[in-house]
């Protein structure tokens, strides 16, 4: 179990000993979706569970604590990033010049501007996309 996250390390034990969540969460005294979290790796269990949660799936604490860390999947990286932010400004600033001319505040030199950097911010996103 080396190789296994504590999520799934908990996940496993639980199983093969025919227990579900709930019926582990009763007997630590917790939710069974504090259960359900641990096994999705999104939280670990208090260091004041660690002992009890392993004698109840018969291993041992250092097993359960040496576990591999989680990995973690909500990054989706810089590029993910900056693609998102070159198609969400020009709609930001589309936006923006339809409020403002709607208020009666927009400017012509402003609408332009915004509307120019919502073009920019397009033709960027569209050349990153050819590369």
């Amino acid at each position: 179990m080396a190789h296994k996250s504590m999520g799934e390390i908990i996940s496993t034990l639980r199983k093969e000993k025919g227990m579900t969540q709930k019926e582990l969460a009763e007997m630590l005294n917790i939710t069974d979706k504090a259960v359900s979290k641990w096994e999705r790796d999104i939280a670990c269990p208090d260091t004041m569970t660690i002992p009890k949660l392993a004698e109840i799936l018969g291993v041992s604490v250092e097993e359960l604590i040496n576990a591999k860390p989680a990995t973690v999947t909500g990054h989706k990286g810089a590029d993910y990033l900056m693609n998102l932010i070159l198609k969400a400004v020009p709609i930001a600033m589309g936006v923006a010049v339809i409020v403002t001319s709607l208020l009666g505040e927009l400017n012509v030199k402003s609408g332009f501007t915004m509307l120019g950097i919502g073009l920019a911010c397009v033709g960027i996103y569209l050349l990153k996309q050819n590369d």
